[in-house]
């Protein structure tokens, strides 16, 4: 950037006839004017002015540089007026990954208001129960969901995650109810698994709010919410599921809530984004959109 700037710099005194007259037209002072100029030629290592008294003259390659450096500048211009326009419109492409079953359930059949909303707009999104990286997988903005781990990601919080210990009336049939947190382990139990291996640590909250965990055992375990809902259906045992995955299976009684005195801790559903400063209007814009859609989500009250 800084041998375009000089480059606009020498075209200044070219169009001014002189470098004092560039200088006062760029705000630069006479000194820094000439110092630039000279760095630029010793860039470039060739001579762009011959310098009398009276008047500044361009060598060949002076008027080469000219001529091909004026549509380098100009064209660059342009650019920096395009990206500003668009900076102030929704529009362009928006990159975001979430988790799939989240993102097929709550955010894809919000995505055709959206996009009628801003029609310079594309939306390209990715539902993948992976951890990515946001950076270097390029992606603008990602739903996420559960305890955040600390990093230099920017995140805004959508919406509180509850979670319910659950199964289905025909598993409870056949194996009982559990009455405490202690029963868990004489139970079958459906694990999650991810990056940090089986999750098969429960943590409850005890009445006086105090931590209780439980080692728990099973014969399915999965990275696949679907999978586990599926299984916990099917009546294959006691598993921990959030809310919006399962709040219509728990209203139809297909599942049963458990251990209500003895809750799951709540965690958080999170836009990410890599930065706070600089954020594109099309991330600002749909997080807001899925705050407002979020504020009295439909698994509330659940």
């Amino acid at each position: 950037m800084d041998r375009v700037g000089d480059i606009a710099l020498f075209l200044q005194v070219l169009d001014q006839g002189s470098i004092s007259a560039a200088a006062r037209q760029l705000d630069l002072s006479v000194a820094v004017a000439s110092q630039r100029l000279q760095r630029l030629e010793r860039d470039l290592g060739v001579r762009l002015l011959h310098r009398t008294t009276r008047r500044l003259h361009p060598t060949p390659e002076g008027l080469a540089l000219a001529q091909d450096g004026r549509a380098l500048v100009e064209e660059l211009a342009q650019l920096g007026a395009r990206l500003k326009q668009r900076g102030g419109e929704v529009a362009g492409t928006l990159r975001v990954t979430a988790s799939a079953s989240f993102g097929r359930q709550y955010i894809s059949p919000l995505l055709p208001r959206f996009l009628a909303a801003h029609p310079q707009l594309r939306v390209s999104l990715d539902l993948d129960d992976r951890m990515v990286d946001l950076v270097g997988a390029g992606y603008d903005l990602a739903i996420r969901i559960g305890q955040l781990d600390d990093s230099s990601l920017v995140s805004r919080r959508l919406a509180v995650n509850h979670r319910v210990l659950c199964a289905s009336p025909d598993y409870l049939a056949r194996r009982g109810e559990p009455r405490t947190p202690a029963d868990l382990a004489d139970h079958d139990c459906v694990l999650l698994t991810g990056r940090d291996g089986r999750q098969d640590l429960w943590r409850l909250t005890a009445p006086d709010g105090s931590p209780v965990d439980v080692r728990v055992r099973g014969r399915f375990e999965s990275n696949y919410g679907e999978a586990l809902r599926d299984a916990v259906l099917a009546g294959m045992g006691i598993a921990i599921h959030s809310t919006w995955h399962v709040h219509r299976d728990l209203q139809a009684g297909r599942l049963r809530a458990l251990l209500p005195d003895w809750p799951v801790p709540a965690s958080g559903i999170h836009a990410v984004m890599p930065g706070r400063t600089l954020v594109p209007l099309r991330v600002r814009a749909f997080v807001d959109f899925l705050a407002e859609r979020f504020a009295a989500p439909p698994w509330a009250g659940t």
